[in-house]
């Protein structure tokens, strides 16, 4: 996380080590609220697997982490998303993620995503093309249509309609398929905003992954 140049009392008292203090979001955003600790149960087994499997707690879960109820539907909207069964790949849904990011300039968003667009397809130089330009990016017919179909969708959408549903299954994709290109879609444009909105700040780990 960059350093900030200047702290009010306030958060420079939450981000204190002193033995019993608050810990506070003021962290990895530009909020100053106070965490929900001590956690309950299954969100201190929800960050615990994250340390396990990803070697960090995203910040983005940190930042939700006020409220533990807020943090819940997130964490199991985001999940079922981006992680169950779906005629999309993990791979198309972080392409998905990091396109609408671009668009929004969602700082957090474009970093922590595109370094899953590197972990997953084991390249980085198109995990960077996904955050610059995905139309100069190598890809297939449906991969192309998918990000089409996601930029208009983030950029103009009183302007999709039947055709864009039309050419989304001419590419191969089903009804419950194109259902999924839209909730990740509307997801990340809600999500971006709020990182934006709170000056979000990625884990700095994100940076140098899978290059």
């Amino acid at each position: 996380m960059a350093k900030r140049a200047k702290d009010s009392p306030k958060k420079a008292k939450s981000r204190s080590n002193t033995a019993g203090a608050a810990r506070s979001i003021a962290d990895v955003t530009a909020l100053d609220i106070e965490i929900a600790e001590p956690f309950d149960d299954d969100i201190a087994g929800y960050f615990a697997k994250c340390e396990e499997k990803l070697g960090l707690i995203p910040n983005v879960l940190t930042a939700y982490a006020f409220d533990q109820d807020k943090l819940r539907a997130f964490s199991a909207f985001y999940n079922d998303l981006m992680l169950a069964p779906s005629g999309l790949s993990k791979l198309e849904r972080e392409m998905i993620a990091v396109v609408v990011s671009s668009i929004n300039r969602c700082f957090y968003c474009q970093t922590a995503h595109g370094a899953a667009v590197r972990a997953y397809s084991g390249d980085p130089v198109l995990g960077e093309l996904m955050v610059q330009n995905y139309r100069e990016a190598k890809l297939d017919k449906r991969q192309r249509a998918m990000l089409g179909f996601s930029a208009k969708l983030t950029e103009a959408p009183a302007k999709v309609g039947e055709d864009d549903r039309a050419a989304l299954r001419q590419a191969g994709f089903s009804d419950r398929d194109i259902w999924d290109i839209a909730a990740v879609v509307g997801f990340f444009n809600m999500s971006n905003r709020v990182a934006t909105a709170t000056g979000m700040q990625p884990n700095a780990e994100y940076h140098s992954q899978a290059r």
